[in-house]
């Protein structure tokens, strides 16, 4: 499992490395809440993939080695103390809009500059993606048991609509 220490010292860690990173998937969740809503067993991060070569080194001299490569959509840097990082490279617009592969190349996923907002973890503020896009980053597969936790928190605190 992964904890909101961890959390933070992965961002510290991309922090000293000059990596901008945003916070997704479960950690962006609760980023968003303001608190640990329940366990993750990763951290989903967007970065910018000119960043992504500093991002990898920092990480992999804190110990964390690559077990999942599925570039340019995604790539998996776990640690041997059990967490993981699951890194989704963006490419950034002058707008600040980004954009991310997709298994179709013809069909990328889609950030809208407005997206990117910022939470807190553990007391720190944090860049996450809003509750909107996060409706928007779990669709396309069959939700599990955090997935639907997830979204039914996002439904009551912030009112928005998710396909589950």
């Amino acid at each position: 499992m992964m904890s909101a220490s961890d959390v933070l010292s992965v961002l510290s860690l991309a922090r000293e490395a000059g990596a901008d990173v945003v916070i997704a998937g479960g950690w962006g969740v609760d980023a968003l809440l303001g608190e640990e809503t329940r366990g993750h067993k990763d951290l989903d991060l967007l970065h910018r993939h000119e960043q992504e070569p500093a991002l990898v080194a920092a990480l992999t001299s804190a110990g964390y080695v690559q077990t999942l490569d599925w570039r340019p959509v995604r790539f998996v840097l776990s640690h041997p103390a059990g967490p993981e990082i699951d890194l989704h490279p963006l490419r950034f617009a002058p707008d600040g809009s980004a954009t991310q592969s997709s298994l179709d190349p013809q069909e990328p996923f889609h950030y809208p500059a407005q997206c990117f907002v910022t939470g807190t973890i553990g007391g720190t503020r944090v860049r996450c993606i809003s509750a909107g896009q996060q409706a928007e980053f779990h669709q396309g597969y069959e939700p599990g048991e955090a997935d639907l936790h997830d979204m039914d928190l996002l439904r009551r605190k912030f009112g928005v609509a998710t396909h589950f």
